[in-house]
Parts: structure tokens; sequence; C-alpha cells
């Protein structure tokens, strides 16, 4: 659990030096671990994690408990529950990416220049990786594995809504280090929920610090982004749109409507608007939001909507822009897929966006012409999560357009370098 001397009073800034200077030490020897050593921490690690379940549980119950009384939103509640399944998919999760193939070492390009020199390029560690979170206690397990996995240490920051769980699923990771013989100082879980500790980490930890991962609300990411000194992987929020085209499948656009909205509306790939074209709103808005009605969603509309669906809500301007992560959608009508692919450009967070249609010309405009980190044709909003890209799990998702973009995995946390072999050539 919690270290309740730093939490108390302790000096926050000599806590986090030396938890930046274990890292840096850890990831030496991670760097050059080899694949099995790896995957037999990885193993180790979700063999603990179902063995220790209760433990996990109970430790999350304790926060859930917490959480109700400090009213937190049902969108965090949710994010913050752990139950039997979840705490399964956890360790799914970990070995799912035990299995993945180890990037670290392996050759991305290699080429021959005519003087002799060859060339390639190597995949290698990023070095340390800070991740900063709030209420998903299950970012622990996900992000300490695909760290490892990609040969990187990491200091965690939890949120003190999950502070509990957190600990109790750190244990478990520590547990598999040891069972391998890797440095327990590979994934360390800062024993603090002293906003102090997230300063310091943001400042780079006198160069320990490598690259930063936020996974929290927007006032989190922002801050990151304002305050780092270091490169960070993050989006703000997950302002995400499906348009449902004329040439949709009216069963394929309800099945699939409702599902990106309703089958978890507290993630970031949760659709928040809805799009449809004028000419299929006369056979599909109604069917479409009345599913969505049924399942509990609150319809807000523009004046055309409403026209045809006097149960929506007037939609105002900021509707457009809101990341509700709630049982609420915004529903707007456009003329085709032109008029979609402007209003995402517009308003998107650039996340995720998907289009319902069997026109291959209109499906291949949108992919084209929109700007998103992961675009969908046919498919709910909700497959934006590396689980399902077949990374194992993510440490989250980027919307920047520098090095990594999209679900963050194992290859996304690497970097590269140069391997040169020459036969004595000197540059004339």
């Amino acid at each position: 659990m919690l270290d309740r001397q730093a939490e108390s009073g302790g000096d926050i800034a000599t806590v986090m030096a030396e938890i930046g200077r274990k890292a840096r030490a850890a990831a030496r020897p991670l760097a050059t671990a080899s694949a099995e050593r790896k995957h037999a921490a990885l193993i180790a690690m979700a063999d603990a994690i179902l063995r220790r379940q209760q433990d996990i549980l109970d430790a999350n119950a304790a926060d859930m408990a917490n959480g109700e009384e400090a009213g937190l939103s049902p969108a965090i509640m949710d994010r913050l529950k752990l139950t039997p399944d979840r705490v399964r998919s956890m360790a799914d999760g970990i070995r799912a990416i035990a299995e993945l193939k180890d990037p670290i070492g392996s050759v991305v390009a290699e080429w021959d220049r005519p003087n002799g020199l060859h060339i390639e390029r190597v995949r290698t560690p990023l070095g340390v990786i800070g991740v900063i979170y709030e209420s998903r206690p299950n970012v622990t397990a996900d992000a300490g594995a695909l760290c490892l996995k990609a040969g990187n240490a990491v200091i965690l920051r939890g949120g003190s809504d999950s502070a509990n769980s957190s600990a109790a699923i750190h244990a478990c990771l520590v547990e598999g280090l040891k069972a391998a013989k890797l440095p327990e100082a590979a994934i360390q879980l800062v024993p603090t929920t002293d906003r102090a500790a997230v300063g310091a980490m943001l400042s780079g930890l006198d160069g320990s610090i490598d690259v930063i991962v936020p996974r929290g609300g927007r006032s989190l990411v922002e801050r990151v982004q304002s305050e780092a000194r270091v490169p960070v992987f993050a989006h703000l929020e997950g302002i995400c749109h499906v348009y449902v085209d004329r040439s949709a499948d009216l069963d394929m656009a309800v099945s699939v409507v409702t599902n990106a909205k309703m089958r978890r509306t507290g993630i970031c790939g949760a659709a928040e608007t809805l799009l449809m074209d004028r000419a299929a709103a006369a056979t599909h808005l109604v069917p479409v939001l009345d599913s969505l009605a049924r399942a509990g969603c609150e319809i807000r509309g523009d004046e055309e909507v409403r026209k045809l669906y006097p149960a929506a809500t007037p939609a105002t301007a900021a509707d457009w822009m809101t990341e509700y992560l709630d049982a609420i959608i915004s529903v707007r009508i456009v003329d085709g897929v032109g008029e979609a692919i402007e209003h995402i450009e517009t308003h998107s967070s650039h996340h995720t966006e998907a289009i319902i249609a069997e026109d291959a010309g209109t499906v291949q405009r949108f992919f084209d012409e929109i700007d998103s980190a992961i675009l969908l044709h046919n498919a709910s909003t909700q497959f934006a999560d590396g689980g399902e890209f077949g990374m194992g799990a993510e440490i989250g998702i980027a919307t920047g357009k520098m090095h990594a973009r999209g679900p963050v995995g194992v290859e996304q946390l690497t970097s590269f370098k140069y391997r040169v072999r020459g036969t004595g050539q000197i540059r004339p």
C-alpha cells in the first residue's frame, strides 16, 4: 500500500529523485534482458494477479467506497471498478503481451551503400517512461507489462482514487520481476498521492525520465502537456464520431451506433456525436435513435433531427465539442459525406471516427480526408483499443503526429539506433 511517511510530509523531491535514479539504473540491464527472461517475468505477473485476485478486489472495494463518499461521477466509478472478469482480463492482457514478438534488437530496415558500408536500423528501448493516470487501476498492469516487454523501466503514478487497487496490482508485478530475477525497480509505483510528485515527474527527475504518458481527464492531460520538460504521448479527449451514410445497411447502423455509444460510455473510444446523411434520415434516423433511447441514452439533436425525432432535446454549439463520457449523444443531419468530413475536421479531437456505409468510394473518401488517429469502416468506435488491435494492451491512445499515434503498444515504446558495418572504409 502507499508509503504513508511519504504521503504525510516526507520530502517528496528526495523520494522522487531516488525513484528516478533507481529507474535509470534498472533501465540498463532491461535494455539487454533476454526475450525469455522478460517472457518469464510477464507470465509470473499474470499468475500472481490471478492468485491474488481477492486481494486486488478487496483493495478495489476500498477505493470504490472512497469514491462513492467523494461523489465521483458514474463514468469515473466505472473506470475505477474492478470485477473478477476485469481482473482476469488484466492477467489475459499480460499473457498476450508476453506472447508478442520481442521488438528489441529487431532490424527495421537495412541497406548497402556503394562504398561497401552495411547499415541497419535496429529497435531499442526508449529508456524510462513515466505514466501518470487517474481512476484506471488496470493501467498499472497494462503499462507495467508493455514497458517491460519493450525493455523500458517505468514509473507509475496513479491517482488517489485508485491508490489501493494500484498498489495491490503493483505487488503482483514486482513478484513477477523477482521470479525472473529482473530489477525490482524496473516497475515502480510512486508511494504518495501528493500532487508534488506529478510536478517532479514532469520535470524529468533530473534527466531520468525519457517520455511521459498521461491517462486521465482533460485537466490532467493539459497540465502534463503544459508543464512537461520531456516528450509526451497523449490525447486531450475522445470526441469520437460515427457517420451513417445513405448506403449504410440499416440493421448494421442500429447495431454499430448503439454499441459505439452504449457498450461503455466512460471510455475515450465511446462515440459522442452521430452524423446522419440527410438522404438516409427518413429510413435510418428513427430506428437508430430508438435503439439508443431504449439503451438509456439521452439524445441531443439539431433542428432537423428534432423534427424527425421530437423526443430529442436541442443540441447547443457546445455539444459538438463535448466528450460526455456518459449516456448522452449529440446528433446532426449532414448533407452527405462531404459535410460529415467538414464537421469532423472542425469539431473532432482526432481520436477515433467511424463510417457506416456500403459504397466503396464514400468509404475511401472518408479514410483519405479525415486526419484522426483511428478510422473504422462498419465497426464500432469501441474497438479503439490496443488489446483489440492485437497489441495485448495499450499504455494509452496518442493523437499527436510525432513518433506514436493511435494505440501506444510495445512497438510504439521503442526507438531505434543505426548499426553501420564496414571493412576499413575511410571518408575522402
